[in-house]
């Protein structure tokens, strides 16, 4: 039924910020099949003359994926990236308690990002590395003298790779990364690790593995804020048990939409009181609804491969992720003056927008959003005021969450004044209609109205079902460009487009 209104008063003349198209970012770890078997398969006939698989590739076109960060994630924090250029042997992966065939490493993954036309982003070892093997790295990369840059020659890559992005660790706060360290010991080893960085070359915009706490963050930045550029943070807000099992319920779920933008503007505030606001940007470098099934990750278990299979189902998959993402990236473009980067957290499998099994892919919903986001909103964030009714969860534990039934955006394109509005409706039952103003009448001539969805919360894509959730698309016909309604199905997620004359 729909009996709820939500009103979206558009101010045209007032942009609020222009969005970094890095947001749109992905994310790329040595965990379970998300290298080796996903991005990365030699022996596939799917895979082209390096071992990529070429319809991973092409469906990472088409989102047109600006970045992707690699290698880790808690991978990373033992990762001896020189064993991982030139000659190779397997090794033991003290992270996840595997053997790592060692056969994907730095060339490979800028190879990878150069066919898929998405810019390296490289995140260094700060657990069991040093500011020394951070800053060879750079100079393996970027550099056409010295030790590091003629071993890549020798390996076959005579131009540098030119790698502009690199942090400084992955997760170093929490007891659960290798080679974890007190916020002493932190902003001392950023310190020194920028420093050689930067040395090798100034040119790299650099990050450092970051949370939401202000000591945390004020003894680094004051150590080295002046060498750094961003400050990366991540999120995952469901997690599965430790029988491997996620949450099911769409509501509880839905019910941690507007979380990410909290933690966005708890980071803004504490860079605005460390004064570096208009300095460091946020890059939201890992993120998800779902954190990753990881059983015995803090144990010395073995690995559980049967549970992490379990938990690549495409099944697990639905509305609630893509309405999640969709809430995710609004929140971005809504904090488009602080938040520069995000990268969705993995590219492919795990808990990814993109499933990869021996005869193809499969896109899951949240990869339609990105779809949706990247190919029909624009750089312009036009100032919008949203009045929306709100809907009550219940929680697990008997606590009741208000939620915002609609959540919406505004942007346009500078060159063309197209515009694109974003209308995301959380509720999993019940439509709204969302009536928008303030736009100029006389200018627009079409309308497009693009949306993900499906039959019910729980509808997910599958090899023998890929399209049970996907992009629907009608014109339309606004008698009132200034003022009229539009509908918007339970969860689902809408960009409306309209074409200036």
């Amino acid at each position: 039924m729909m009996n709820q209104v939500a009103i979206l008063d558009i101010l045209p003349d007032h942009v609020d910020g222009v969005r970094d198209f890095m947001i749109f970012g992905h994310f790329l770890e040595h965990f379970h099949r998300q290298v080796y078997g996903g991005v990365y398969d030699p022996g596939s006939r799917l895979s082209d003359e390096n071992g990529f698989r070429r319809d991973v590739i092409e469906a990472l076109r088409k989102i047109k994926t600006p970045v992707i960060r690699w290698p880790g994630g808690c991978f990373v924090s033992a990762y001896p990236w020189k064993k991982g250029v030139g000659n190779r042997l397997p090794y033991y992966d003290k992270a996840w308690r595997v053997e790592e065939p060692n056969t994907f490493g730095t060339d490979e993954f800028v190879g990878f990002c150069r066919e898929v036309g998405a810019e390296p982003f490289i995140c260094t070892n700060a657990g069991t590395g040093s500011p020394e093997d951070m800053s060879d790295w750079v100079e393996y990369c970027n550099l056409e003298i010295g030790e590091w840059a003629a071993r890549r020659s020798a390996n076959g890559h005579d131009k540098p790779f030119g790698v502009r992005y690199w942090s400084i660790g992955n997760e170093n706060y929490g007891g659960w990364e290798m080679g974890a360290k007190t916020a002493d010991e932190w902003a001392r080893l950023v310190l020194e690790s920028a420093k050689m960085m930067k040395r090798v070359d100034h040119t790299i915009e650099l990050a450092i593995a970051s949370i939401p706490d202000l000591d945390w963050n004020a003894k680094a930045l004051r150590e080295a804020g002046d060498l750094l550029d961003w400050i990366s943070i991540h999120g995952y807000w469901s997690r599965a048990s430790n029988e491997g099992v996620f949450e099911k319920g769409y509501d509880n779920l839905i019910a941690r939409a507007f979380e990410p933008e909290k933690r966005i503007v708890t980071v803004k505030h504490i860079l605005g009181s460390l004064g570096y606001l208009d300095k460091l940007r946020i890059a939201f470098d890992e993120w998800n609804l779902r954190g990753w099934c990881h059983p015995n990750f803090m144990s010395f278990g073995a690995a559980d491969h049967a549970l992490m299979d379990a938990n690549d189902i495409n099944s697990n998959y639905n509305m609630a992720d893509a309405v999640f993402t969709a809430c995710f990236l609004n929140s971005c473009l809504r904090h488009c003056d602080v938040v520069g980067m995000a990268n969705f957290s993995p590219v492919v499998n795990t808990v990814g927008a993109i499933f990869t099994h021996a005869e193809g892919i499969v896109l899951r919903p949240a990869y339609h959003v990105f779809d949706l986001f990247a190919n029909h909103t624009y750089e312009e964030i036009l100032h919008s005021a949203l009045a929306s009714p709100s809907f009550e969860v219940e929680s697990d534990d008997g606590t009741s969450t208000s939620v915002r039934h609609l959540d919406a955006i505004a942007t346009r394109d500078s060159a063309t004044g197209r515009v694109g509005i974003t209308l995301v409706n959380l509720h999993g039952a019940d439509a709204i209609a969302c009536r928008i103003r303030g736009l100029d009448a006389s200018k627009f001539i079409q309308a497009t109205m693009r949306t993900v969805n499906g039959a019910a919360v729980d509808a997910y894509n599958d090899v023998d079902q890929p399209d049970a959730v996907s992009i629907s698309e009608r014109r339309l016909t606004v008698d009132d460009p200034g003022d009229f309604t539009i509908k918007c199905p339970a969860h689902s997620v809408t960009v409306l487009n309209l074409n200036a004359g």
